[in-house]
């Protein structure tokens, strides 16, 4: 098994700064993609950014220039950090990992989620 354990939500004024942690633990042979989503109240989740084992990068169009995700292969975790943040990103942001273990090549995995709030 695999537990993804995520960190650094919080409370924020507009145009702050948030860095959100994802740590994965547990039987991990590698790492293929690590993801960050968000659901905001009354919408569905939607991918914000993401990440391959390689370090390719992708973000939705509505973060570009402002979110910046990074990961740490030693310490399989994977980073987001948000600058210049508005009150629309405010949401429940869900860390996401597909993992290659022994015995398959792609297994998914979420974090428990953490609360970003950003005040007008």
């Amino acid at each position: 098994q695999v537990q993804l354990v995520e960190s650094g939500g919080g409370l924020v004024q507009a145009g702050g700064s948030l860095r959100l942690s994802c740590a994965a633990s547990g039987r991990i042979f590698s790492i293929n993609a690590m993801d960050w989503y968000r659901q905001a109240p009354g919408k569905q989740r939607e991918l914000v950014a993401s990440i391959t084992g390689g370090g390719s990068t992708n973000y939705v169009d509505s973060v570009k220039g402002r979110f910046t995700i990074s990961g740490d292969n030693a310490k399989n975790t994977v980073y987001l950090q948000m600058n210049s943040l508005k009150p629309e990103d405010t949401a429940v942001y869900y860390c996401n990992a597909d993992i290659r273990s022994e015995t398959s090549p792609h297994r998914y995995y979420w974090g428990q989620g953490t609360q970003v709030t950003v005040s007008s």
